[in-house]
């Protein structure tokens, strides 16, 4: 028996088919997404090489992905045309999210290997975070343990709205 850490726990019981992958089915979830309607796979937009989808474990509310539909895992693997868009569809998720919800600031960022914390090493995604000031409260810090304000499809279709509004 261990020895007591002074830690209160929140069980999540519902983790556990995320951390030993017995909840994705066989094969890139990144490549199967686009095959499925964009509200079943939480796709926010499409474009003509990449879109946009939520991350189904957010950091914050908004949290999205850009992926190219194409199946590479490295970023030198992208051709210019796929380049241009992730660019592209980075400075429209920010623009997007700053319009539906007014984050104070963003991560951007790709996590190149699993070494490098990348969950899907094999898929190459940007990811788009938004951030507030006091998003990272005691909850994490001393509960270690997230709290998610909006569910995903809520988000989504909150999202997919203001992606296809013209600009103010």
């Amino acid at each position: 028996m261990s020895e007591p850490d002074g830690l209160e726990r929140l069980w999540t019981p519902h983790r556990m088919a995320y951390v030993t992958g017995s909840d994705q089915p066989p094969g890139c979830p990144f490549c199967d997404a686009p095959q499925h309607s964009d509200e079943e796979k939480l796709i926010v937009a499409r474009g003509t090489s990449v879109y946009a989808i939520l991350n189904l474990y957010p950091y914050n509310p908004g949290h999205l992905l850009i992926c190219p539909y194409r199946h590479v895992a490295d970023y030198t693997e992208l051709t210019d045309q796929e380049v241009a868009e992730v660019a592209a569809f980075t400075r429209k998720a920010m623009v997007t999210i700053r319009r539906a919800s007014s984050p104070h600031g963003f991560n951007l960022g790709m996590n190149q290997g699993s070494v490098a914390g990348a969950g899907i090493a094999a898929h190459l995604h940007q990811h788009v975070v938004p951030r507030w000031g006091g998003d990272a409260n005691f909850m994490p810090v001393i509960g270690r343990t997230k709290t998610m304000p909006m569910l995903l499809a809520d988000t989504r279709d909150l999202l997919a709205k203001a992606w296809s509004s013209p600009a103010p």
